[in-house]
């Protein structure tokens, strides 16, 4: 966009947001249909980062108990945008396949304690499930299923709701980076962007992976990593698969442009940098519980990091300026591990073509819990991250709680797992 038709940066709004993913953009929708004047501020381009390299996916299942209220919400929100602009949102179901007992107790383990929530979710038997598969060479047993789980599309999610937010006044800045909080009196007073200050009475850090540098130069301490994920895609294909699957070892959705979206589950990669030694009293339990999901290594991401400064000064060209998007490389380990095990789970597949691959980071919690709450000790800063990889799907509803809490709404769901404080000491 040339500068002559990019908008006109705002003198004032009631409530600048930082980030220009899936929940920025849902959160200045929410906030704009309610009569807010609104910034949404993205430093490169809408959904240039994780909430256009995710599965897609719109789920309640197997989700912490915490999240399944979102969730629920979500996919109800999902189809009221779909029907305002083109998400790709379809409800295709979603299957959590199980080969044997111990498979389907984790699954019943997992019904028991979402009960209360009414997800519809249930248990399917051998006969069932192989009604929703291709022919496959694996015992499959049966599955956890949700009939109303589905997919959007996330190359056309995060602009489509950005235009539904436009629709309602708020004023969108791609290739403006937010360096910092404008503080007056110890609460926000706005927020000083690359191209000038926008005075504020509220400012909302939806930042993704950058969250945690974002936080610390503000003095707020944020328990945020980052693992890298990789994911691929077929050209179109008619496979007689419509329903989106986990396969315990991979994963594999219909896409709106005919393709499939296709990954190897438990084949992230985490990084050593700076910040795992920092935060490894916090992290390490999770590490230890997960090692078979998350492989870590050392390489040279860790020295980029290490050159990133901790604090900088905000009349400076600050590092959000420096590094517009993050665009890690796929692992070509974990995109041809992913590809043979879909062929070898379902034949069909052999037929198709590999189209593309991609990598993105993941930001992660501790506790793999987002984290959606006014920070502490800054009044009129709130935060919403660290969604570890469930951010697309609840991308609405996360949206919908943020615009709660700013307008001093009482939420739809309980916030307190989603504490910035849980974390402290």
């Amino acid at each position: 966009m040339s500068s002559e038709n990019r908008p006109v940066l705002p003198e004032a709004v009631d409530v600048a947001i930082i980030g220009g993913g899936i929940i920025g953009t849902c959160t200045a929708y929410a906030l704009a249909q309610a009569g807010m004047r609104v910034c949404l501020l993205e430093k490169g381009v809408l959904a240039g980062e994780q909430s256009s390299r995710n599965w897609g996916w719109v789920r309640t299942l197997d989700r912490d108990p915490a999240e399944v209220p979102l969730a629920l919400r979500a996919n109800q929100l999902w189809g009221e945008i779909q029907a305002r602009a083109e998400v790709g949102f379809r409800r295709t179901g979603i299957l959590y396949l199980q080969e044997d007992g111990h498979d389907a107790q984790r699954h019943q383990r997992w019904l028991d304690l979402a009960r209360s929530c009414e997800t519809g979710a249930t248990l399917l038997d051998r006969a069932a499930v192989l009604r929703h598969l291709p022919e496959s060479p694996r015992p499959w047993s049966g599955a956890l299923y949700s009939p109303t789980d589905g997919v959007a599309e996330p190359g056309l999610a995060t602009q489509a709701i950005a235009g539904l937010a436009r629709g309602h006044g708020a004023v969108v800045l791609e290739r403006c980076a937010a360096r910092g909080l404008d503080l007056q009196a110890g609460r926000v007073a706005g927020v000083v962007t690359e191209r000038g200050l926008i005075k504020a009475q509220a400012v909302l850090l939806a930042g993704g992976a950058w969250s945690r540098l974002f936080c610390g130069n503000s003095g707020v301490e944020f328990p945020q990593l980052k693992v890298r994920g990789s994911v691929l895609r077929t050209g179109p294909f008619d496979a007689p698969l419509s329903a989106t699957v986990n396969g315990k070892t991979f994963t594999c959705r219909k896409r709106a442009d005919g393709g499939y979206t296709v990954s190897q589950f438990g084949a992230s990669m985490a990084d050593v940098v700076p910040d795992s030694f920092r935060l490894m009293s916090k992290y390490l339990r999770a590490w230890l519980a997960n090692n078979a999901f998350v492989k870590v290594r050392f390489g040279k991401r860790f020295f980029e990091e290490l050159a990133i400064p901790r604090r900088f000064a905000l009349d400076d060209v600050s590092p959000f300026e420096r590094c517009r998007v993050l665009d890690p490389a796929p692992s070509a380990g974990a995109i041809a591990t992913a590809w043979r095990r879909l062929t070898a789970a379902f034949p069909v597949f052999n037929a198709a073509r590999i189209a593309h691959a991609w990598g993105g980071y993941i930001d992660v919690t501790p506790d793999a819990l987002p984290v959606m709450s006014q920070v502490d000790g800054i009044p009129g800063f709130y935060l919403a991250s660290g969604f570890s990889g469930h951010g697309f799907g609840i991308g609405p509803a996360a949206g919908e709680l943020m615009a709660d809490l700013i307008l001093g709404r009482t939420p739809r769901v309980d916030i307190q797992p989603f504490r910035l404080a849980r974390f402290a000491g």
